[in-house]
């Protein structure tokens, strides 16, 4: 399949981003540069600065003008989507040869980084995404890349990721849906909860049990679309991520290929659990765009709302508290893009590291959006300004891709057993 390299993608945008890119839809919002000592920039390369400003301007351009209508209508932005993969983004770290842009972890963080500045939740959904092309392009025989990565990386066609049931969260070895084999097909019974896209996506990346108990009886299905006894359950009303569909999916007697199976019987649980060291790296990502977005808001609206005669700038416990906010982001933002060059690297400590920057940075993220929206007064709770959607998209980052109190066993259980 001919494909497009990174750079050519970046050439197809034909204009450079305005740096001073418009995060919220106030009319009273001033624009301003970003402050040089947050400035996401810093310590890249001029090809990641590159892929920065390309994934900045169409989060400018194309998501943020729609991010409070897609949330409040629950809009699935299919065609922005589609338009994000022709710029190299539904395949961010697939291989060249199946369609995908061939980056680094790296550049995966720095871009989700930049787009979710114009919108997290349609990002998030764009991450796990990515994280379901990554598998089978990894995981996949030559057969199954060729078949699924080019449509996925295009997104011509969108994916699920299918491990959560509604009795099996953090205990995820335990779930329940079997996978029977029945001579050339797989009959599937169960349920998966919690499934973003779910409903909506083409492509079901299905974590089922083919064997006994435990982690090692859990294979990995690719389970299309149509598929006869496939359903959804319906639509959940949530806090946020209102711009992606979840649903149950339910699987009665459902007949999958054989040909459909990612690697060996038996190998599902560990391709769920390398997916999920990305995807935590994703989702950090992706708080690391609210929180800097969320910094430029509280400082901007410091420096023209005015009380007792003067700016909000003024005052020294808000300066102050502005202070701790952006040296929060820095640590995170270093924290996640160490994470991901280890996990890139396929180092030793790469896991540890990435339950490490999930953990930190989706925690600290959210502190650092709850307080730009204290610091906005009664505005900050109204849904004409924008930092109240980001408060409220990245709130379940503290919970999905693992719980943050399981990314605490993960960092202990490593402490405690390495000698």
């Amino acid at each position: 399949m001919a494909t497009v390299g990174p750079l050519a993608r970046i050439a197809r945008l034909g204009s450079s981003i305005c740096r001073n890119h418009r995060l919220s839809f106030n009319r009273s919002t001033q624009r301003r540069g970003i402050a040089s000592c947050v400035d996401p920039s810093h310590g890249l390369t001029d090809e990641q600065k590159e892929f920065q400003k390309m994934a900045f301007d169409f989060a400018t351009n194309e998501m943020a003008p729609h991010m409070s209508e897609w949330d409040q209508k629950e809009i699935f932005p299919v065609e922005t989507m589609r338009k994000a993969a022709q710029l190299g983004f539904g395949g961010i770290y697939v291989q060249p040869e199946v369609g995908g842009s061939g980056l680094s972890r790296l550049d995966t963080s720095i871009i989700f980084e930049a787009l979710s500045t114009g919108c997290v939740s349609t990002t998030a959904y764009i991450s796990i995404h990515n994280m379901c092309a990554w598998m089978i392009d990894t995981f996949g025989n030559n057969e199954q890349r060729e078949r699924f990565c080019p449509d996925l990386c295009l997104m011509d066609k969108f994916a699920s990721y299918c491990l959560t049931e509604p009795g099996s969260g953090s205990d995820a070895a335990s779930l329940l849906t079997t996978a029977q084999l029945k001579g050339d097909h797989y009959i599937v019974n169960g349920s998966k909860a919690f499934i973003s896209g779910g409903g909506d996506t083409d492509v079901y990346i299905v974590m089922c049990r083919t064997g006994g108990k435990g982690p090692k009886g859990i294979s990995c299905l690719v389970v299309e679309k149509g598929t006869p006894g496939l359903s959804f359950g319906k639509k959940e009303k949530k806090v946020g991520w209102n711009s992606q569909p979840t649903r149950a999916v339910i699987f009665e007697d459902c007949a999958v290929p054989v040909i459909n199976r990612l690697g060996e019987e038996g190998q599902g649980f560990n391709m769920a659990m390398r997916g999920l060291n990305g995807g935590r790296i994703n989702i950090a990502s992706c708080s690391l765009g609210a929180a800097h977005a969320s910094v430029q808001l509280a400082r901007d609206h410091l420096l023209v709302r005015k009380q007792f005669g003067e700016t909000l700038s003024n005052n020294q416990y808000l300066q102050f508290k502005l202070a701790e906010m952006a040296t929060k982001l820095v640590a995170s933002r270093l924290m996640v893009r160490e994470a991901a060059t280890a996990l890139q690297e396929n180092r030793s400590d790469a896991v540890s590291l990435c339950s490490m920057a999930k953990l930190f940075a989706t925690d600290e993220c959210f502190n650092i959006c709850n307080d730009a929206l204290q610091m906005h007064g009664g505005y900050g709770y109204l849904k004409d300004y924008a930092v109240q959607q980001f408060v409220r998209d990245i709130r379940v980052h503290q919970i999905l891709e693992g719980t943050n109190e399981v990314m605490r066993m993960i960092i202990s259980r490593n402490l405690l057993t390495e000698s």
